[in-house]
């Protein structure tokens, strides 16, 4: 810049016949004009990046608005607007109702669905076939003052030819404790894994992984407090710990007069630059089993009077990544979205089949894995596809084969895998038409599944979790 300033200063001073007829003038104008060309192409290139700039800002702006009110109050001073946090949610709480809907296809019956190896549980096994409300929720939330949060999440879901309502979602959250620390209380989806502290109606997929569906019962919540630390870091360092009452699959059985279940995890993640980002996670789950229904088909497995019950240990370890693209950022045109998880299980403890006579029982060494890896292209703003793969394997001994047999627990020389493909049409933001196909190898003979799902979401609701 003063080396242009310079010959500007000199051209100038010199008469235009004399600049003419100088060639060291002459000079000296044809450097100052490309000098000034050159800082001409620079400032064109500073407005670039600053448009570029301003149309992610703008994007982000955009997702914000659509985030809760909670999360605003989450990072306001303790000590401003308390009065008005309070009066508002007071009469204006945020409702969601989500309206889930499918209608569902099988070569073989439903009933007779197993997973070798894996004793069902929680809300695992195949839906209704048929139509069905599937899996229908209403949620209610709001800031309680300026340093409390609240929700409470109720799931409606065809079972049997009857609607059952389940209270999934019943908790308290802090806003306000400072230092990156915040307190859960009450019932909640636990932090294991990466799934399982989404909502269903959020899936990419109309069912849970085959995973999800032999280990946690298709999803993991239980009544407890959750401790969690997000470190003062560019990159996304969150580390926490729960304690639960024990009283859900997989510890299910009776409830636990103190703690039944304990969670450790960890999440990483960041950007990778304007169009990528990433995270991962490890997570580990400690329970004290006590008379768990270890044997059944899905959806409760809590079978008979002489259905095997698990007491024992049971521990878990998993680790999940996410990659996420969108060019420069915008979600809303393209993007793609790579999710994988892995789980592994240790159980060791006894089997007895209650009211048999003499009574049955066997010792219990269970080895227990499986993943599933999968892919969704959201091609154009409101049609995505999806393709995924699931796996399971076990490895489980005892002292009595027939007890395990009746618990499920014996591979019968097959390992459960199945390929899901998806496609959806998203017409806005709250309503979704999914088609989906399973080419299910679980059990025995193949099974060909076919889903046809809405999705309506009525009403306020908050972004969903990365």
């Amino acid at each position: 810049m003063n080396k242009a300033i310079r010959a500007a200063a000199l051209v100038a001073a010199l008469p235009w016949n004399s600049a003419a007829a100088d060639p060291a003038a002459a000079s000296l104008r044809a450097e100052l004009d490309a000098l000034k060309a050159d800082y001409e192409a620079r400032i064109q290139a500073l407005e670039a990046r600053l448009a570029r700039q301003e149309e992610q800002l703008r994007a982000q702006q955009d997702e914000a608005r659509e985030a809760p009110a909670q999360r605003v109050a989450a990072v306001a001073p303790a000590t401003a607007g308390t009065r008005a946090f309070s009066n508002a949610n007071a009469f204006n709480p945020q409702i969601s109702l989500i309206l889930d809907g499918r209608m569902a296809s099988f070569d073989r019956d439903p009933e007779d669905y197993r997973l070798p190896g894996f004793a069902l549980g929680g809300e695992a096994g195949l839906f209704e076939e048929g139509m069905s409300i599937g899996h229908t929720e209403l949620s209610v939330s709001a800031n309680i003052d300026h340093l409390f949060f609240g929700r409470f999440t109720a799931a409606m879901a065809e079972e049997d030819g009857e609607t059952e309502v389940e209270v999934e979602e019943a908790f308290f959250e802090t806003l306000g404790l400072g230092k990156g620390f915040t307190i859960r209380g009450g019932r909640f989806f636990s932090a294991v894994g990466y799934l399982n502290q989404q909502h269903e109606h959020a899936w990419d997929f109309a069912d849970a992984p085959l995973v999800y569906a032999g280990l946690w019962g298709n999803k993991y919540l239980d009544d407890g407090v959750r401790l969690s630390w997000v470190a003062p870091t560019s990159m996304l360092v969150e580390l926490g710990a729960e304690v639960f009452a024990g009283a859900r699959f997989p510890a299910g059985g009776e409830r636990d007069s103190g703690v039944g279940a304990r969670v450790l995890f960890a999440n990483f993640g960041g950007d990778w630059g304007a169009s990528h980002s990433w995270q991962t996670g490890l997570s580990h789950y400690a329970a004290d089993v006590e008379a768990r229904a270890a044997g059944g088909h899905g959806h409760g497995g809590e079978g008979g009077e002489e259905t095997p019950t698990f007491t024992g240990d049971s521990d878990a370890w998993g680790a999940n990544l996410v990659y996420k693209w969108a060019p420069r950022g915008n979600y809303r045109q393209r993007n793609f979205k790579l999710q994988a998880e892995y789980f592994a299980v240790d159980e060791d403890g006894d089997l007895v089949v209650a009211g048999s006579d003499p009574l049955e029982f066997s010792s219990l060494d269970g080895d227990q894995q499986g993943f599933y890896l999968q892919g969704v292209y959201q091609f154009q703003p409101q049609w995505r596809l999806g393709l995924r793969y699931d796996r399971l394997w076990s490895d489980n001994h005892g002292s009595d084969p027939e007890v395990l047999a009746e618990a499920d627990l014996l591979a019968e020389g097959g390992d459960p895998e199945r390929w899901s493909a998806m496609f959806e049409w998203l017409p806005s933001e709250f309503s979704r038409l999914r088609l989906q196909y399973n080419r299910d190898d679980s059990y025995r003979s193949r099974d060909h599944q076919w889903f046809l799902q809405y999705t309506h979401s009525l009403g306020a609701h908050g972004a969903h979790r990365f």
